[in-house]
């Protein structure tokens, strides 16, 4: 039996597709010990991990402290939560040995403590990879607006975490992006931009979809073949009462039954009246609705987007944030669904997107195609696969 320690202060989008593998390397004998922020404790906790807590707020500060409008300054709010996360990991493992470590892509200081604890790493991709050439390339173009105290921040912060934490930092992608000798891209190569690009250090298993270990109050029986639409904007960016008010105007008194989930943040009482068509819910168990519908409206988020395609679900994307456009841009590039931008949106025009995406069999193909692909993949049993020929070839 190895020791894992696993980084991953992320989001709901960086956690949950490690879920499965976390339970998988348990049953195989390997103890995990799991760093993340509190939120996620019960979760992870419910796959037999030992949890290990960040501190959410001083890490959430001190990224967001970097700065939003540049590439660069996202890169530079990373090294500042080097002070954050570097300490208490170290402070909680004292004196424990670890084998090897799995790390976030983007969130945790993964390379850093990896070349701290001098331990073999893997790094957990949970969005699109990245290679260094398109990253330099696209960093590179970004940049070329970009005022001259973000880079000199870039320069004065690595030169801090460097000489602090003595680890070596060549360039912002391995930052950004945390490479590692074995990644796990939980997509597919033909679902993944350019995959022929990747080597073999890059393993692309698949979507991880796999129980969330919850239990959600929600009555299936309502839309078991039904004509359903299930709409989504996430977890983080949905508190967007002017576009769920948007889908009532259209879709409200059709022959659609539909489940809106508008998450935590936003209130039900503050959408005035709910067509009676309409099942609307802070929060529904996303992977069981999918199996039961006809149609999902997202926001293209790379769970929420894999889920639906899983389950042979076409998509109509309505990108929010972050990479949630180049998503959209792929979706819409195999066939499987169409993009719509938010700022434009009227109820006519996603009205008008629903009925052409149903009615159309070109999307059906193309979905029915990328499933095929994805159910393929292995998912999180091939993700541990690849993990135990890893560690084979460390003598682990």
């Amino acid at each position: 039996m190895a020791r894992v320690l696993f980084i991953n202060a992320g989001s709901e989008g960086h956690v949950n597709p490690t879920i499965g593998v976390v339970q998988e390397l348990i049953s195989r004998g390997e103890e995990v010990v799991y760093f993340t922020i509190e939120d996620f404790r019960e979760r992870i906790e419910k796959t037999g991990a030992i949890v290990r807590t960040l501190d959410s707020q001083k890490f959430i500060k001190a990224f967001i402290s970097g700065g939003r409008n540049y590439l660069l300054e996202r890169i530079n709010g990373l090294l500042r939560t080097a002070d954050i996360v570097i300490p208490s990991v170290l402070e909680q493992i004292k004196g424990e040995h670890f084998d090897y470590i799995i790390h976030d892509s983007m969130f945790g200081c993964g390379r850093f403590l990896a070349q701290i604890l001098n331990l073999p790493a893997i790094n957990s991709c949970t969005s699109f990879a990245q290679t260094k050439t398109a990253f330099d390339e696209m960093l590179e173009q970004l940049s070329k607006k970009i005022p001259a105290e973000i880079n000199n921040e870039y320069q004065s912060l690595t030169a801090m975490v460097k000489e602090k934490y003595d680890v070596e930092i060549h360039s912002p992608y391995e930052v950004f992006c945390n490479p590692a000798p074995l990644t796990i891209v939980y997509t597919t190569r033909e679902f993944q931009p350019f995959g022929e690009a990747f080597d073999q250090t890059y393993k692309f298993v698949g979507p991880s979809i796999s129980s969330r270990l919850t239990q959600e109050n929600f009555d299936l029986t309502a839309i078991k073949g039904k004509n359903s639409i299930y709409i989504s904007l996430g977890t983080v960016f949905n508190q967007a009462i002017d576009f769920y008010k948007l889908c009532f105007k259209a879709f409200g008194k059709t022959n659609h039954t539909v489940v809106m989930s508008i998450g935590e943040k936003a209130q039900i009482s503050d959408l005035g009246e709910i067509p009676e068509n309409f099942i609307v819910k802070n929060y529904v168990p996303q992977t069981e609705v999918l199996k039961c519908t006809k149609l999902f409206i997202t926001h293209g988020g790379m769970n929420s987007t894999h889920e639906g395609l899983y389950y042979g679900v076409p998509l109509i994307v309505i990108p929010q944030s972050a990479d949630q456009p180049i998503i959209a841009g792929q979706v819409a590039n195999i066939g499987a669904g169409l993009q719509l931008q938010m700022q434009s949106l009227t109820a006519n025009q996603l009205r008008e997107a629903a009925d052409h995406v149903l009615n159309t069999p070109s999307f059906h193909k193309a979905v029915s195609n990328i499933k095929e692909s994805f159910k393929k993949s292995g998912g999180y049993h091939q993700a541990v696969e690849e993990i135990i020929e890893f560690k084979s070839k460390y003598e682990i």
